[in-house]
């Protein structure tokens, strides 16, 4: 089975959001929707790539006043693919806001096989473990699909979380749903076909892209999913045969989500529902 590589987030390269950035911010926000990232970026933001902080559901779901506290404390980071922002066991320093990447969170055994835990979007953050009260990190942080995030100090997320109000509650919300998606994950894994594990897989990374296309070898996947590269191939190559998904040279196209939806298990609805609950009521 194919190993992770090992890559670190580099430390130097990040922009920090400037006075002169965050009047653009607070009068551009407006504009952009959540979620998306194939906005045409303001001139004052081109640094940023286009990308704002509300760009990240939680960061959006704040009122202005929490907002503009946290502005200030804000790194926007490249977060390119393969990389890692933190091992198991280890005291995190920043917590990451993601925009445009997706992160893997891995358990890996003492022999080196991993399995993928959960997976955070635009919709969550990385460094729960912060604000849980340990802030060593339980699982090993990996960036499976390269973009962009907003990283802030542990120490001032701390300092914010303590304050209670919306942020804490946001994070508590995104803390319950995170667990509820291991949890799944968990049963998943031990009770469903690999096929259906592929669907849940393939469905979560599409929801937290902006198309249809996913870059990722087979190897990397059985890697995820913790089972054997055969498996992956077999269960690949019957929703190809399917006409649901086009596959070639690392890269994965749906072509019909519909069809994915109709073969998938309960986890991934039960979980759709569980996060559209707790993330999205609250607006």
């Amino acid at each position: 089975m194919a190993q992770v590589s090992h890559v670190r987030i580099p430390s130097v390269g990040h922009h920090v959001i400037t006075s002169n950035t965050i009047a653009a911010l607070q009068t551009k926000d407006s504009a952009h929707t959540v979620g998306s990232c194939r906005l045409t970026a303001p001139k004052a933001l081109a640094g940023l790539y286009g990308h704002s902080p509300k760009h990240n559901s939680l960061l959006a779901g704040l009122p202005a006043a929490d907002y503009e506290r946290l502005l200030p404390h804000l790194e926007f980071v490249d977060m390119p693919f393969g990389s890692t922002i933190c091992e198991a066991g280890e005291q995190m320093q920043y917590a990451y806001f993601l925009t445009g990447s997706i992160i893997s969170l891995l358990y890996e055994t003492a022999d080196g096989a991993s399995s993928e835990t959960a997976v955070i979007g635009y919709e969550g953050m990385v460094g729960v473990d912060i604000v849980m009260g340990g802030g060593a990190s339980l699982n090993r942080a990996f960036v499976k699909s390269a973009g962009y995030a907003f990283r802030i100090k542990a120490s001032v997320l701390k300092e914010e979380f303590a304050r209670g109000g919306a942020l804490q509650a946001l994070l508590l919300r995104f803390t319950q749903a995170l667990f509820t998606q291991m949890a799944h994950t968990v049963a998943c894994n031990r009770h469903h076909t690999i096929v259906q594990q592929l669907c849940r897989w393939l469905l979560l990374s599409l929801d937290r892209l902006p198309s249809n296309k996913i870059s990722m070898t087979q190897d990397l996947i059985a890697n995820m999913l913790g089972v054997r590269r055969e498996s992956v191939t077999e269960a690949a190559r019957k929703l190809q045969d399917e006409g649901l998904i086009r596959y070639s040279r690392g890269q994965i196209t749906v072509v019909n989500r519909s069809g994915l939806e109709a073969q998938i298990c309960e986890c991934y609805t039960s979980l759709t529902r569980e996060y559209e609950g707790l993330l999205v009521a609250h607006r």
